[in-house]
């Protein structure tokens, strides 16, 4: 039974997805859009909402425990610098997916990730 297991698993194995994930989170950070498939990226969207939670906090803690999932100091300081305050006034929400079509090899559905413009 999966009572309170969170998350997909995409057909792999545990480090498998955490390293994915974490190259993931640091490319849309870095990129603030990337091309991935649709399950993905909204597995994505947890990641990426809670990185950017983390920068709002903006403490040493915050910033250790997302060194330990961002791969780049550099992307830290972003998240922690530029996106803190670009999504200081947003409770959440930060990301948003547009469906493209379907990957031709396998049809798998496809999406665009990005990073909401905060005006």
């Amino acid at each position: 039974m999966r009572h309170n297991v969170a998350g997909r698993k995409l057909n792999r194995t545990t480090s498998h997805r955490l390293a994915m994930f974490r190259n993931m989170v640091t490319s849309l950070l870095d990129h603030e859009r990337i091309y991935t498939t649709v399950p993905k990226a909204k597995e994505l969207r947890r990641w990426t909402d809670n990185m950017i939670t983390l920068g709002k906090r903006g403490d040493l803690h915050a910033r250790r425990q997302a060194l330990a999932v961002i791969r780049e100091k550099s992307v830290v300081h972003k998240v922690f610098n530029d996106l803190a305050t670009r999504y200081q006034a947003r409770s959440g929400g930060y990301t948003r997916i547009v469906k493209v079509g379907f990957r031709r090899g396998d049809a798998a559905p496809m999406c665009i990730i990005e990073l909401v413009k905060e005006t």
